[in-house]
Formats: C-alpha cells, sequence, structure tokens
C-alpha cells in the first residue's frame, strides 16, 4: 500500500518538467530551508498543519501534493500525508526527502 503513496526524486523531476499537475510541499521547519528547497516547493511546517487558511493556500485538490521532510528516517512526511489524506487531498510522499534529492545532485533552489 505504502508503494502507491510514494515517488521518488526521478519521478518527481520527470514530472515537474513534463508539466504534470504536481504541488510540492516541503514539511520542514521554516528555519531548516536555509539550504534551499527543491525548487517550487512550498512550506508547511507542522505547527501550521491544523491551520485551515495555510493548507489551503499551501495544499491543492487538484493536484497530486508530493510531500517531503528530512530523508528516509524522518516521519513527518508520512504524518502529513496520513493527515492531509484524510482531508480529502491527493497526497504522495518523496522517498529519502530533501536529503535524497540533493544527495543525487538534483535542483536546489537558492
Amino acid at each position: 500500500d505504502k508503494m502507491a503513496l510514494t515517488t521518488g526524486p526521478v519521478e518527481l523531476e520527470r514530472w515537474c518538467k513534463q508539466g504534470e499537475p504536481v504541488n510540492i510541499v516541503n514539511v520542514r521547519a521554516a528555519e531548516d530551508c536555509a539550504e534551499g528547497p527543491i525548487p517550487g516547493a512550498l512550506n508547511l511546517p507542522k505547527h501550521q498543519w491544523d491551520n485551515a487558511t495555510a493548507m489551503k493556500a499551501q495544499i491543492h485538490k487538484n493536484k497530486i501534493n508530493v510531500l517531503y521532510c528530512y530523508s528516509h528516517v524522518c516521519h513527518l512526511a508520512a504524518s502529513a500525508a496520513v493527515l492531509f489524506a484524510s482531508k480529502g487531498y491527493p497526497v504522495m510522499e518523496l522517498e529519502g526527502g530533501w536529503r535524497w534529492w540533493k544527495n543525487d545532485g538534483f535542483e536546489i533552489e537558492k
């Protein structure tokens, strides 16, 4: 079941380049984004998950919301995915999170 709700960095980059309807959401703390987010990612840290206004501004019902956190051992993205899916949002978790994205040499916003 988890495989249906995850994607990897290669697939995410391909979707972005092909213009697929994808919304990238960084669930790390804002202060931890100093090294740069994945291009186009919106930041929705945990303390804002229950804020309906923040959620509606960052999470979309008409796109796949790809959530990522720090690394493959971090469970923030998985927790966010469960919460957002329970509210009717289409979600996927980025395998390996920001660390795999960065370490595999994918683009980082500066």
